[in-house]
């Protein structure tokens, strides 16, 4: 029987790693003594740091967020921008998630994992917020969940992702607006 806070703490110590040194570096005795086990403890586990990984990235995306639900679609959207904004600025997220896509391009079961973690769970949030929006009138029936994300998720990946700067004030609520205009156009 695995005792489940060895392998919480072998969890943790993955996150640290990855944010530390990337995934290319990583390796099962960094998690290991991060961790405070013994390399066998992982391998019980996991046979290969791919595998773990791939097991970690599985593990957050069935976590998922709950699609929000303030009674409007500008409430919705900004509420989804405010997760997304807090996950992506969160100081191992900010390190990690830019290296896994990096790591997805030469690795096709990473890739797999990552869409499944940031994509899958994202459209099944936007097709609610979209769904909801159009029961209240606030977008056309038919309105694409896809588009939806792709406006309202797409400038603050870009912004906090790809070209590192931070979130002025007053600029959630200036791309909730944004992509809303975008939608119902």
């Amino acid at each position: 029987m695995l005792r489940e806070d060895v392998t919480e703490a072998i969890r943790a110590a993955v996150f640290e790693e990855l944010a530390a040194v990337g995934f290319a570096r990583m390796s099962i005795e960094g998690i290991a003594r991060r961790a405070g086990v013994g390399k066998t403890a992982v391998y019980r586990r996991w046979k290969s740091k791919l595998a773990l990984v791939l097991d970690l990235i599985t593990a957050v995306a069935a976590e998922g967020a709950p699609a929000p639900d303030t009674g409007s679609l500008h409430g919705d959207v900004r509420a989804l921008l405010e997760v997304a904004a807090a996950a992506l600025s969160h100081p191992v997220a900010s390190q990690v998630v830019p290296d896994l896509l990096v790591e997805a391009a030469r690795h096709p079961e990473i890739a797999d994992a990552v869409r499944g973690a940031l994509l899958d769970g994202r459209q099944g949030v936007a097709a609610r917020i979209v769904r909801a929006a159009a029961e209240r009138g606030e977008l056309p029936e038919g309105a694409d969940p896809d588009r939806a994300l792709d406006l309202v998720l797409g400038p603050l990946y870009w912004r906090l992702a790809v070209v590192r700067t931070p979130v002025p004030d007053g600029y959630l609520d200036d791309l909730a607006r944004s992509a809303i205009a975008a939608l119902t156009a």
